[in-house]
């Protein structure tokens, strides 16, 4: 078998739906309640529409979304302006915060996942949508289950966020990694798809946990057999539409799925 060490030198994982927090509920019950606080309520499906960018990115196009804006409008007597998102951002803070910390159990096999490339000399980066302050309340959660990537950037620490490859330029350039094709890029949205594929990144779509299912761990097992391969598969789809080298359910899957490429690139 060819070890992955052979192709890949880094993983960049993302966090909520990737990493952490089945089903990427965190971001999406945040925004809910933080648009509801300012007599905007907006729906989940309307909340994931632009899942994984920077938080104020996220906001920004919730508010081009026709129905936000003129719901906006009636409630505020204004089109949303700059100074919209940062009200917006300023009750997102709280609630992020809070259900950050709430939701942050690994998904299964994560750790093992980690510890495995680890043990092959691989370097774990990771960078989110998440600002600094909302990662505080989730990285102590993860490491105590054994989870604490050598490096975390995240939302506003670079010039642009996603899809612009900054963060994982960043993550290369402070941890000593190059060329990008020996980077890999994991994460469940299709805008840190288009991250990872702008950075020049071997790209892995998530599936099963992330934002595209949009479904807890037990909510997805309870679905019967063909309405969740029908979700998966769609999720699957719109993964590789967005650029995904290869798609997988989980982090779980993941050492397959590298030693997979390392073999076809050997």
């Amino acid at each position: 078998m060819t070890p992955i060490r052979d192709s890949f030198d880094m993983v960049v994982f993302d966090w909520a739906g990737t990493m952490v927090d089945f089903g990427s509920r965190a971001p999406v019950l945040a925004l809910m309640e933080a648009f509801a606080a300012l007599d905007t309520p907006v729906t989940e499906d309307e909340a994931r529409r632009d899942m994984g960018r920077a938080k104020a990115d996220h906001v920004r196009a919730l508010f081009e979304q026709p129905r936000v804006n003129e719901a906006w409008r009636a409630a505020h007597g204004a089109a949303p302006d700059a100074a919209a998102i940062e009200r917006v951002m300023g009750e997102l803070q709280q609630p992020m915060i809070r259900l950050a910390q709430e939701t942050a159990d690994l998904i299964p096999g994560a750790a093992e996942v980690v510890a495995r490339l680890r043990g092959e000399g691989l370097k774990i980066a990771s960078c989110t949508g998440y600002t600094r302050e909302m990662m505080q309340a989730v990285l102590p959660r993860a490491a105590d289950q054994g989870y604490a990537p050598d490096l975390v950037v995240c939302a506003h620490e670079t010039p642009q966020g996603r899809p612009s490859p900054l963060m994982i330029y960043k993550a290369c350039a402070d941890l000593g990694v190059w060329p990008l094709s020996r980077v890999v890029k994991v994460d469940d949205a299709e805008v840190g798809i288009a991250e990872g594929r702008n950075a020049g990144c071997f790209t892995i779509g998530v599936a099963a946990s992330g934002n595209l299912t949009g479904l807890t761990a037990q909510a997805l097992a309870e679905l019967d057999a063909d309405e969740r391969a029908a979700r998966l598969a769609a999720a699957a789809d719109r993964l590789l539409e967005a650029g995904a080298d290869r798609v997988i359910d989980t982090v779980a899957d993941l050492i397959p799925a590298l030693e997979a490429e390392a073999a076809r690139r050997a």
